[in-house]
């Protein structure tokens, strides 16, 4: 994006709302796994608009503040193992108790870069990924001071979002396609990959890893994931294009109940995973999200599942194993966070030549909610496409408009929190289904995408990542007010 750009976005508070939906949208269901009390949201505030940074980080709305608990290639490793990597992107918290807290992040980076995850004897799964991607740990308190940080996971490539498990672990997913053998390189650096990439990883809490990829999860781009509260079922999406991605569902075997270090001794070919088709009333499979728009807001649609012929895609590329007829595609799918009674998937944007198929409507962002019980899909909000959301010249209108939603999580309160990397301003939003959507903070800084929201168990503290320079952010304030 041009500097102008992000020169005109930087400056003025953002406002605005998202789509109000009429018609039967899920409850505020109890989240999962942090089990906080249920709320439907028909009290909440609107946030106040946002307030200019003085330091041109971070606008909030007034009575919010923000800490920088990392910052890459300026904050420092535990024990010598280097500066903070860069490209933060998905994470979790967990209570440390005595008021402090844990984090386990991703960082999204490729073989060579400048602040990549060292490797660390004991973290490594690829020794030919040098300065690539991975997971650190975090340890902060409520104010979001910086008490240390290490590295969890190393040898992993773009590593993007993941997603927390009841157990009290962190699943990080690598969203790549890369095969031994294939060559990389980078300002000046290159290499060889010695294994496959495009799997999910295991990380726990106390920071300790197992370099083994899960691979009864399937290898894809991944993108999210989600367990089920039942810990029978994990809820994948793919961000990936020609052809679209798709939205996958893992089955465990037979009399498995999944928990701590039960997938990574799983069969490669343990379970079953399987690809999400809509079905439409006349018994066809709906091709693509985007032929859905908001004239379908709240209608849930039955769901079926096709078993994927072969997972590890040795051959091919396990999103090309289906005929468009066979399953739902959708321009990238991406982030997917669990409650009680369902799944919320995100959509983040469809609206370039090629990204849409014949006849679909380009759209600003998607948020589905599968039923787990009814087995139906419902679309719960939806960002009309702008013209403003896409490259080009800036106008007044600009930073008003919320488009390309990405991570989300679901906040103590039951509501949304959603994170944008879209073309225009990047916010941190909140979203109710159903209801409204509004802007809680935008990255007066740059045009970086925001990543990896996710809230303290009690509510107090949200932690996000700013992608570039690679901030992490500790947001106080007064949440239920406007969330509870």
């Amino acid at each position: 994006m041009p500097a102008s750009r992000r020169n005109f976005l930087a400056g003025g508070a953002a406002a605005g709302v998202g789509l109000a939906v009429a018609g039967g949208v899920p409850s505020l269901a109890q989240a999962h796994p942090s089990k906080p009390r249920p709320s439907g949201g028909a009290g909440h505030k609107p946030f106040p608009p946002l307030v200019d940074d003085p330091k041109g980080i971070l606008a909030l709305p007034e009575g919010f503040s923000y800490t920088i608990v990392t910052q890459a290639g300026v904050t420092r490793l535990d024990k010598g193992q280097g500066v903070t990597p860069a490209d933060h992107d998905g994470m979790a918290v967990y209570d440390a108790g005595h008021g402090r807290y844990t984090i386990i992040q991703n960082h999204e980076i490729d073989p060579g870069a400048e602040f990549g995850v060292p490797h660390v004897k004991g973290t490594v799964y690829d020794p030919g990924a040098t300065n690539a991607g991975g997971c650190t740990v975090i340890k902060t308190d409520r104010a979001g001071r910086n008490l240390g940080e290490f590295v969890a996971i190393s040898g992993t490539a773009s590593n993007c979002a993941g997603g927390p498990t009841p157990w009290g672990t962190w699943l990080t997913c690598e969203e790549t396609e890369d095969r031994a053998g294939d060559e990389w390189e980078e300002d000046g650096q290159s290499g060889v990959f010695q294994k496959d990439h495009g799997y999910v990883f295991e990380v726990w809490a106390d920071g300790s890893a197992d370099p083994r990829p899960i691979k009864c999860l399937g290898r894809f781009a991944h993108e999210a994931v989600a367990v089920d509260k039942d810990r029978t079922k994990i809820y994948l999406s793919e961000d990936a294009d020609e052809p679209n991605g798709l939205f996958f569902r893992w089955t465990a075997p037979r009399g498995v109940k999944l928990g701590n270090r039960v997938l990574t001794r799983l069969a490669p070919d343990a379970g079953v995973l399987a690809a999400m088709a809509i079905i439409m009333d006349d018994g066809s499979v709906l091709p693509d999200v985007a032929y859905l728009t908001s004239a379908q807001l709240g209608r849930p649609f039955p769901v079926r599942w096709v078993p994927v012929p072969e997972r590890d895609a040795q051959t091919k590329a396990v999103r090309e194993q289906f005929a468009d007829d066979q399953v739902t595609r959708g321009k990238k799918f991406e982030g997917v966070w669990a409650t009680d009674e369902g799944v919320y998937v995100v959509n983040s944007y469809a609206w370039d030549e090629g990204e849409l198929p014949a006849d679909a409507a380009p759209h600003d962002g998607m948020v589905w909610f599968y039923d787990f019980r009814a087995e139906t899909i419902q679309l719960v909000t939806y960002f009309p496409h702008q013209v403003a959301s896409e490259e080009g010249e800036p106008t007044k209108y600009t930073d008003l408009t919320f488009d390309g939603p990405d991570n989300v999580t679901v906040t103590p309160w039951g509501s949304l929190v959603l994170a944008e990397d879209g073309a225009g301003a990047s916010h941190v939003l909140s979203s109710f289904p159903g209801g409204p959507t509004y802007a809680i903070a935008r990255n007066q800084l740059n045009d970086s995408e925001f990543c990896g929201p996710t809230f303290t168990e009690d509510g107090k503290v949200l932690f996000v990542n700013m992608q570039d320079p690679g901030l992490t952010l500790a947001i106080t304030g007064p949440w239920e007010k406007y969330l509870g």
